[in-house]
C-alpha cells in the first residue's frame, strides 16, 4: 500500500518524544512491511489541511495519523470521505477509537501492528453530515468540556487535572432541559440532563468507549433531570464501568436518531469528539456501517462466516 504518515508534534505523547527518530523509525517498520510509505511531521495547526490534500490524491492509499483523539477524529473523517484507509498512532491523552480497535497504546508498539497488520470495515457515525468516530453529546458533557475550556494547562497531567476540575463544577450545577427524539419507532419529548449518541454502544469501561465497531447501531442515552447527587452517582457508575446499571439513564441502540432542542438557548454547546461546538436546534444522527477503512492487527479484521457466503442448496 502506498500510505503517508501525519504525525502531530503537538499531541500528548509526542510533546516528550524525539520526533525525528520516530519519524525514521515508522518509514523502516512500514518498508519492511512492504509498503511505500513517508511519514511527515507537522504541528496542530497544520495537520489537518496536509491530511486532507494528501487523501484527495490519485495514488494514495490510506494515511496513519499520529495525534490525540482531536486528529484521530479529523483523520478518520478525511478518510471516510474520501475512500483511504486509516492507520491510528494513539498519542493523546484517552485514545478512545484507537482503544475501540485494539492497537497498542505504546506508539513504538503501533506501528508494528499497524505496518503488519491488515484492512477492516468499521462503522462511522455522522451528526447532520457531520462524521463522528466517538460520540455526540449535549448536556452534562458539553457543560463540562466547556468548563475544561476555560481552564489553561499545557500537558497531559494538567488537561486531566482540568477536567477533573471541571467534572466536580457540572456535579454542583448540572444543566436541565427539553429534547424532543425520534428512535426505533418512538417519538417522545423529555426534560434531561444529558443526550449522548455513540458510534456503536459503549462497552463497560470507565472512558466509555466501543468495545466493538462493528456493531450496525448507534448507542442513544438520555439522562433524567439530575440533581448534584444523582450526577455524583451517574460518575461513580461511569468509574465503574457499569452506566447500564444506573437508574437515570434510558438506553437504546438504533441505527438513527432524530433531536429536536424547542427552547434552544443561543449559546448552547454540544460535543463531537470532544470539540465544543455550537448545539442545532434539529438534529440527525446516522451510522453508516463498514463504511470506515481501517488499519487493524492481522487477525483481527472482521471476517465472513463461510457459510453465510454460501448460496443454498437447492
Amino acid at each position: 500500500m502506498k500510505l503517508i504518515g501525519f504525525f502531530n508534534r503537538d499531541g500528548g505523547t509526542f510533546r516528550t518524544t524525539d520526533m525525528s527518530a520516530y519519524q525514521n523509525r515508522a518509514e523502516t517498520t512500514f518498508a519492511e512491511a512492504g509498503h511505500d510509505f513517508e511519514a511527515v511531521v507537522f504541528s496542530g495547526s497544520e495537520i489537518v489541511p496536509a491530511m486532507e490534500r494528501a487523501a484527495r490524491r490519485d495514488d494514495i492509499d490510506g494515511i496513519v495519523a499520529g495525534g490525540g483523539d482531536g486528529t484521530i477524529s479529523a483523520a478518520a473523517s478525511i478518510a471516510w470521505k474520501n475512500g483511504v484507509a486509516l492507520g491510528v498512532v494513539p498519542a493523546g491523552t484517552m485514545n478512545l477509537f484507537a482503544r475501540s480497535l485494539r492497537v497498542p497504546l505504546d506508539i513504538w508498539e503501533a506501528l508494528d501492528v499497524l505496518a503488519f497488520g491488515e484492512v477492516d470495515h468499521v462503522d462511522i457515525a455522522s451528526a447532520n453530515g457531520r462524521p463522528f468516530i466517538h460520540q455526540y453529546s449535549a448536556g452534562l458533557h458539553a457543560r463540562m468540556v466547556r468548563y475544561r475550556n476555560s481552564y489553561s494547562y499545557r500537558s497531559r497531567l494538567g488537561k486531566i487535572q482540568a477536567s477533573t476540575r471541571a467534572a466536580f463544577g457540572v456535579v454542583l450545577n448540572p444543566p436541565e432541559f427539553d429534547v424532543e427524539f425520534e428512535a426505533a419507532g418512538i417519538r417522545e419529548r423529555r426534560k434531561v440532563s444529558a443526550v449522548s449518541v455513540s458510534n456503536n454502544p459503549f462497552g463497560e469501561n470507565a472512558l466509555l468507549y466501543a468495545d466493538s465497531l462493528t456493531g450496525g447501531e448507534l448507542g442513544f442515552y438520555t439522562a433524567k433531570p439530575l440533581k448534584p447527587l444523582g450526577v455524583a452517582r451517574l460518575a461513580i457508575d461511569l468509574l465503574r464501568g457499569k452506566v447500564r446499571e444506573n437508574a437515570d439513564l434510558m438506553i437504546m441502540h438504533p441505527a438513527e436518531v432524530h433531536l429536536h432542542f424547542p427552547k434552544l438557548h443561543p449559546k448552547a454547546n454540544c460535543v463531537m469528539d470532544g470539540e465544543l461546538l455550537p448545539l442545532e436546534r434539529d438534529v440527525a444522527l446516522t451510522l453508516h456501517p463498514g463504511e470506515l477503512k481501517v488499519l487493524v492487527k492481522q487477525g483481527l479484521a472482521a471476517k465472513i462466516d463461510e457459510t453465510e457466503r454460501r448460496e443454498p442448496v437447492s
